[in-house]
């Protein structure tokens, strides 16, 4: 009675409301906080979980980066060699001397660009896991025997067509001396946008000579005309540079007897020169030749009569 006058009896009921609330919430923030302490385990266990994980595919990265390393090693060519005059002669008469059985030896021509270097099944089984490396070789002669004694590739000067070697399995390799080797009488000429030099050779010999260079404007002007102008009259001067190139190759074969002609020099030149000059090249190759027209020639002469040699 003394307390509903004195309004203890409501704030007596008020306080034991809070007294529950605060029961309620020290429970809650228990369970939350046992909750937060499940979460924080169940984290560290994961970042333990994904820290073994990463350490695994760090070391399955280095296995594997170890054995691609160890097949590259594999599937590396045993020999690479640049040929050329006496040392070519002697390698190429070493493969021509090989005798097998009937069916032991095959000269395949594999051409450059190909997709994929695809063996029958014989050439394939001789080649094993080195059939790889002969996409690498293109283009070339790849010569193989049944006995995995030869097994070897080579880029001849003068590239053969299929038809120039026989098809399928024989007792020795076709190799043709006047794909490899200055054989006969023959020309063979550099060309530059500004400069040609020819030579008739007997063999290694040079019997006759012709050079000249043109006077052709620079790549770009260099004030005075319009860039336009300027390749037009650049233009002009190599047309008129090949002209005499075209003239200068008719007269030499019309004072010689000449088996095959070969052109080098600069790529798009020679191909200009090429498809407009009356004699077919027996074949073409870019070279770095430099110099006066003489001294050209011979950089021309030495690079062209190259053969690379790749031991699978």
């Amino acid at each position: 009675m003394l307390d509903e006058l004195l309004g203890r009896a409501s704030l007596k009921e008020r306080i034991a409301e809070l007294e529950d609330e605060t029961e309620r919430l020290r429970a809650r923030y228990e369970a939350e906080t046992d909750r937060r302490a499940e979460a924080t385990t169940a984290r560290q266990d994961a970042e333990k979980r994904v820290n073994r994980l990463e350490d695994r595919i760090a070391q399955l990265e280095g296995e594997l980066e170890r054995v691609d390393a160890d097949e590259d090693d594999s599937l590396a060519f045993r020999r690479r060699e640049t040929l050329r005059g006496g040392r070519l002669a002697d390698v190429l008469d070493r493969l021509r001397s090989v005798r097998t059985g009937p069916e032991g030896a095959v000269t395949t021509v594999v051409e450059s660009g190909a997709d994929e270097f695809a063996p029958d099944d014989e050439l394939a089984a001789a080649l094993g896991d080195r059939e790889a490396l002969v996409d690498a070789a293109a283009p070339c002669l790849l010569c193989v025997d049944d006995a995995g004694l030869v097994s070897a590739a080579l880029d001849p000067p003068v590239f053969p067509d299929e038809g120039d070697v026989p098809a399928g399995w024989t007792d020795r390799f076709a190799l043709d001396r006047e794909w490899f080797l200055p054989t006969g009488r023959y020309a063979l000429a550099v060309v530059r946008a500004d400069l040609f030099a020819v030579g008739v050779y007997e063999g290694d010999d040079r019997i006759e000579y012709r050079g000249f260079e043109s006077d052709v404007k620079g790549s770009h002007s260099k004030g005075g005309f319009s860039q336009a102008r300027f390749e037009r009259i650049r233009d002009d001067q190599i047309d008129a540079h090949l002209e005499r190139c075209r003239e200068t190759l008719a007269d030499v074969y019309d004072d010689a007897e000449i088996d095959r002609l070969f052109l080098t020099g600069q790529r798009g030149v020679i191909e200009t020169l090429a498809d407009e000059t009356a004699v077919e090249p027996a074949a073409t190759a870019a070279v770095d030749a430099t110099g006066d027209p003489k001294s050209a020639l011979e950089d021309a002469y030495g690079t062209f009569w190259t053969t690379t040699l790749f031991v699978l």
